[in-house]
């Protein structure tokens, strides 16, 4: 993966993806230069670099490209545009070697890039989908907020004991203990954070099919960004339908 930007959204997307998804960071570039390294570059360290040095430029291990936007021509499979606007455009797009491109930022592929980077077979998830995480967990604080409750209050306690009676059987079925660390561990009930993350998961997968769907379904229908505004102009229409406002 390759990462342009470390702000909130590169800095969670190079971090999140290194540590939780096994892939390996092998570029980044800010606005001070852009830095190399085939065998990887571990997010938390360098973020740490960044805010002791001001500059991502000189963390061990890694090389200086000589042109700051060349980003877009290193070798990788996930190449993530998470700063600006029009990063990737008519004249690099075909400089692009990276197999996907994850729009992080709003709108940093031109409509002339892209159909350049279609042509050349690059898979690309658009920025309405790929950055709409931060907006569907804004939707569930509104919802929290209209409740006056946090999520997972109700259920949190109920779910332990239901867990704890469960581990409690198992060992007496099977005449073995759990220590004590364990079964704290798989008796714990969902933390608010679980369950966000939970409900956020589940709302990307589900949307991520529906737009997999459009795409699979309507053979004129060819990328992605399509089958996401075709997919959302859908559920406007129905709703609209459902409202009796069209016929």
């Amino acid at each position: 993966m390759v990462v342009q930007g470390l702000g909130n959204v590169g800095s969670f997307t190079g971090s999140i993806s290194q540590d939780e998804g096994d892939m390996i960071v092998i570029g980044v570039s800010e606005l001070e230069g852009t830095i190399h390294n085939p065998d990887g570059i571990d997010i938390q360290k360098l973020l740490k670099y960044r805010k002791d040095k001001g500059t991502i430029i000189g963390f061990p291990g890694t090389t200086k490209l000589d042109v700051r936007e060349d980003w877009v021509k290193i070798p990788c499979d996930i190449l993530v545009p998470a700063a600006l606007e029009s990063q990737i455009h008519k004249g690099n797009a075909r400089s692009v070697k990276a197999k996907i491109i994850a729009e992080a930022a709003n709108g940093p592929i031109t409509a002339d890039a892209e159909e350049i980077l279609l042509k050349k077979g690059v898979f690309i998830i658009p920025d309405m989908y790929a950055n709409a995480g931060g907006v569907t967990v804004s939707y569930f604080e509104w919802l929290k907020n209209l409740s006056h409750m946090r999520f997972g209050r109700l259920e949190k306690r109920f779910q332990h004991n239901s867990l704890y009676a469960i581990v409690t059987k198992v060992e007496q079925l099977t005449g073995k203990v759990i220590n004590e660390r364990e079964k704290l561990i798989l008796t714990r009930g969902a933390e608010e954070v679980d369950l966000v993350r939970s409900g956020l998961e589940d709302t990307m997968v589900t949307s991520y099919h529906n737009i997999r769907e459009v795409l699979k379904r309507r053979k004129n229908i060819t990328d992605l960004r399509t089958a996401a505004f075709v997919n959302a102009l859908d559920k406007v229409a129905n709703d609209y339908i459902r409202l009796g406002i069209f016929p």
